[in-house]
C-alpha cells in the first residue's frame, strides 16, 4: 500500500464446513505494528457484499508504516475472526 492512499479491507467469514456465514456484531479493529489497538469500527449492512463477505474502505493515519486489521463477530454464540497485516510504503 502507498502512504496516503485508501485501502479496501475485506473479509470472507466461513464456518468449519467452509460455508459462508453472516456473523452478528461485526467489528473492524485496527492495530499498530506493536499490536496496540488504535481504532474499532462497527461494520454495517452497507458494508456487506454477499453472505459472509464484508469490506471497509480505510485511510490509515500518515504516521503509520503498517498496521494489522481484524474483522470479528459472533456466529452460533462463538467468536469468529480474521486478521491480516498491511505494510505501508512511501513509493
Amino acid at each position: 500500500m502507498i502512504q496516503g492512499d485508501t485501502i479496501r479491507l475485506k473479509v470472507h467469514f466461513k464456518d468449519f464446513n467452509n460455508k459462508s456465514v453472516d456473523p452478528s456484531s461485526v467489528l473492524l479493529s485496527i492495530y499498530d505494528t506493536n499490536k496496540k489497538q488504535i481504532e474499532q469500527i462497527p461494520i454495517e449492512d452497507t458494508n456487506r457484499e454477499d453472505v459472509g463477505v464484508f469490506f471497509y474502505d480505510y485511510a490509515p493515519a500518515t504516521e503509520l508504516t503498517g498496521f494489522f486489521f481484524e474483522f470479528s463477530g459472533r456466529h452460533n454464540n462463538m467468536p469468529i475472526l480474521a486478521r491480516d497485516e498491511v505494510k505501508i510504503n512511501f513509493n
